[in-house]
C-alpha cells in the first residue's frame, strides 16, 4: 500500500527540520528527515561513509542509497510500532530532493499536501545555517562555501520538485516569520484537508474526526 504524506519542502534553513518535529508530536502523524537519518549513520558504516562523501561537499546524496535509507527506516518504524500505515500519516522533510525521486516513491507514497517553506533573501538562510552549525556541530552547515554549493544544488535541482505537482498541493509558507507563525500557517491549512479513508471510530490527528468538525 502506498503510504500516506505530507511534504515539507523548502531550501537548507528554511525550517523543515523545526516545523517537522512539532508536528510529528501530534498524533497520526510522523516525521521523517532523511538528514538527520544519515547524520544518526556510523560513519564507519557503507551509508555512513557514502553521507559524509557528499554532505561535506555540499552534494545532495545519490538518489539509491537515499531511497535506500528512507525504506529501510520506515520498515523499521513499522516493525517497532512507532508508525501504523492504515492510521498514520508520514511528515516528510527532505526527500524526495530531486524529480527522479519523485518518480521513484509515486509507488511508495501518496502525497496529500506541500507545504514550500520560502525564503526570498538567501542570505537569511545562510545566517541560519551557520548558527545551526554551532549549536548542533553539523558538518554539512559549518562552511560558508559548502552552504552557498548545497543553496545552489537546492535552485538546480531541488526546487524542481515543485514542478512534479498539482499547483493545488502546494501550499506556500513565508519561513522569514517567527517559528510559531509558520506552524499556526501549517496547522491553518491541515486542518482544511479533506478527511482520510480510515475505519469508522478511528482517531485523526489524534481525536475523532467528527469532533474535530463539530
Amino acid at each position: 500500500m502506498k503510504h500516506r504524506a505530507i511534504l515539507l519542502f523548502g531550501a537548507p534553513g528554511a525550517g523543515k527540520g523545526t516545523q517537522g518535529k512539532i508536528l510529528g508530536q501530534i498524533p497520526n502523524f510522523i516525521h521523517f528527515s532523511s538528514g538527520d537519518a544519515f547524520r544518526s549513520l556510523r560513519v564507519d558504516s557503507p551509508l555512513g561513509h557514502v553521507f559524509v562523501e557528499y554532505a561535506a561537499k555540499g552534494m545532495l546524496v545519490p538518489d539509491e542509497p537515499t531511497i535506500e535509507l528512507w525504506n529501510h527506516s520506515v520498515q523499521g518504524l513499522i516493525a517497532n510500532g512507532r508508525f501504523s500505515p492504515e492510521a498514520d500519516t508520514l511528515i516528510l522533510d527532505g526527500i524526495p530532493r530531486n524529480p527522479n525521486q519523485v518518480r521513484i516513491m509515486d509507488s511508495l507514497i501518496e502525497v496529500k499536501a506541500i507545504f514550500n517553506l520560502f525564503c526570498p533573501v538567501f542570505d537569511k538562510l545562510i545566517n541560519r545555517l551557520q548558527r545551526r552549525a554551532l549549536k548542533e556541530n553539523r558538518l554539512d552547515d559549518a562552511n560558508v562555501e559548502v552552504i552557498r554549493h548545497r543553496l545552489e544544488t537546492y535552485r538546480r535541482e531541488t526546487r524542481a520538485v515543485l514542478e512534479c505537482y498539482p499547483e493545488e498541493m502546494i501550499h506556500q509558507v513565508d519561513s522569514t516569520q517567527e517559528p510559531m507563525h509558520v506552524l499556526l500557517d501549517i496547522l491553518k491549512t491541515l486542518a482544511r484537508l479533506p478527511k482520510p479513508a480510515i475505519s469508522d471510530g478511528a482517531t485523526y490527528f489524534g481525536a475523532p474526526f467528527e469532533s474535530i468538525h463539530a
